[in-house]
C-alpha cells in the first residue's frame, strides 16, 4: 500500500502517490506555492528564528562573507573593483530579499590569511552606505576571534574584539565566535566571552569547529554564569555530514544549541555548476575533483530533478535539505546579488519528509571530502570527532 505524503497548501488537500492524477494536481499547486511564496521583500519576525537559549533572533538562513576581500582561497587569488561591487550587490540583494544575518570573522580577508582586505571592513562599511539610504535597515553581525597559539587569556578575547568592532563601525555585534578550539585550552577564551557579553559588547556567544565534548565544556562553563551558548559553526551539507556522525548534531539538539552550517552547499559542488568537464578553479579543484564530480552527478541529477517540482534550483534544494533537519541556520557565501537572492528562494517552503529520506540516502553512497585544504589537518590536530 503506498504511503499517504501530505503537503501543506492553500486547500485542505491529501494525495497518495499511487494517483497520479492527483499527484499531477498537487504537484503543480506546490510549484506555485513555492514559486510565489518563496521569497520575502523585507524581513519580518516570521521569517527569524531564536538562536539557541539567547534572545537573539536572525533569520532562517544567513550570508557567509568569507569570500569578501579574500584572494588566497577564493576570487581565483586577485580581489579588485569588479568583486568588490559584486560583494556590495550581494549584500544589499541579501536585505531586499529578507535576509539580514552575516556571518564575518577577524582573520577573513586579513594580511594575517594573506587576504586583501578585511571582510570585517568591507562589511562595515556596506552597513555604512546602506544606513545612509535606509536609516531603519535592520543587520545582524556575527563575527569570530581566531584562537592563535600566542593569544592567551580572557582578555585577549575583549582587545580582538573590540578590534573587530572598530573595523565594523559598530559599538557591537549580534553574535560573537570563538573561530576554532585553542590549543592550550579554552577556559579564558570562554570567559572572554562571558566578559564581552557582560560588558554589552555582544548580544550572544557562540563557538565554532567544536567537537561533542568541548561543545558540552562550552555550555556548562557559560552556564554557570547564567551564560547560553547560542551556536555551534560547523562545516555541514547533504554530502558532508560529520556533525551527524560525531554526535555534535544531536548534542546542539540536546543543550539548545544552534547549529549554524558553513559550506552548506560544499562550496559550490552542489549547486549543479561543476561537472567531471568543468571542475572549480583554484584550491577547490583539488578537492572537488573529476573523479569525485563523477560520483555525484547522480545525486546532483536527483536534486534537480525535485528542484523541478518545486520550480527551485538545485542550490535551493540542497540549503533547504539542511533547513529540514532543524535547529540549523545555513550561510552559504554570497560573492553577487544572483548568489544572494538565489540564496533567499532556499527558505519559505519544504522538501517532504520521503524527499528529504531519499537525498540522504543517495548522498551516503558518496565518500565525502573536506571543503578546505587545511581542515583535514586543522581537524585532526584538534581531534575534532571526539575530544
Amino acid at each position: 500500500m503506498a504511503m499517504a505524503t501530505h503537503f501543506t497548501l492553500p486547500i485542505n488537500y491529501v494525495v497518495s502517490e499511487g494517483s497520479r492524477g492527483r499527484g499531477r494536481f498537487v504537484r503543480k499547486l506546490v510549484r506555485a506555492v513555492a514559486s510565489s511564496d518563496s521569497v520575502a521583500p523585507t524581513t519580518s519576525e516570521e521569517s527569524k528564528v531564536q538562536l539557541g537559549g539567547s534572545e537573539l533572533k536572525v533569520t532562517k538562513l544567513g550570508i557567509g562573507v568569507w569570500s569578501w576581500g579574500d584572494n588566497s582561497y577564493w576570487n581565483d587569488f586577485q580581489w579588485d573593483d569588479r568583486k568588490l561591487k559584486e560583494a556590495k550587490g550581494a549584500f544589499d540583494a541579501s536585505l531586499d530579499n529578507g535576509i539580514d544575518f552575516f556571518d564575518t570573522a577577524e582573520v577573513y580577508g586579513s594580511k594575517f590569511s594573506l587576504g586583501a582586505i578585511s571582510s570585517e571592513t568591507l562589511l562595515g562599511r556596506f552597513i555604512n552606505e546602506r544606513k545612509a539610504r535606509d536609516p531603519g535597515a535592520q543587520v545582524s553581525v556575527a563575527t569570530k576571534y581566531a584562537a592563535l597559539p600566542w593569544r592567551l587569556g580572557r582578555e585577549s578575547v575583549i582587545t580582538a574584539l573590540k578590534a573587530s568592532l572598530s573595523r565594523l563601525g559598530l559599538s557591537s555585534v549580534d553574535l560573537y565566535q570563538l573561530h576554532w578550539p585553542g590549543v592550550w585550552g579554552n577556559e579564558g577564551y570562554l570567559d572572554g566571552l562571558g566578559d564581552a557579553v557582560e560588558q554589552g559588547l555582544v548580544k550572544a556567544v557562540g563557538v565554532s569547529n567544536y567537537s561533542e565534548k568541548r561543545l558540552r565544556d562550552a555550555y556548562e562553563r557559560l552556564k554557570k554564569r547564567g551564560i547560553p551558548l547560542a551556536s555551534n559553526q560547523v562545516n555541514y551539507s547533504l554530502i558532508y555530514r560529520a556533525p551527524e556522525q560525531t554526535g555534535v548534531k544531536a548534542t546542539c539538539d540536546e543543550l539548545g544549541v544552534t547549529l549554524i552550517a558553513y559550506s552548506p552547499i560544499a562550496q559550490g559542488a552542489l549547486t549543479g555548476k561543476y561537472t567531471p568537464e568543468n571542475p572549480p578553479s583554484g584550491p577547490r579543484g583539488r578537492i572537488y575533483t573529476r573523479e569525485f564530480l563523477t560520483k555525484l552527478q547522480p545525486l546532483l541529477n536527483r536534486i534537480k530533478q525535485i528542484g523541478e517540482i518545486y520550480s527551485k534550483t538545485p542550490t535551493q534544494v540542497a540549503l533547504n535539505w539542511l533547513v529540514a533537519q532543524g535547529n540549523v541556520i545555513p550561510i552559504p557565501g554570497a560573492k553577487n546579488a544572483e548568489q544572494a537572492k538565489e540564496f533567499a528562494g532556499a527558505i519559505g517552503w519544504s522538501l517532504t519528509d520521503n524527499e528529504v529520506t531519499e537525498l540522504r540516502s543517495m548522498a551516503s553512497e558518496i565518500n565525502p571530502v573536506v571543503g578546505f585544504p587545511l581542515q583535514a589537518g586543522f581537524l585532526r590536530y584538534f581531534k575534532f570527532s571526539r575530544t
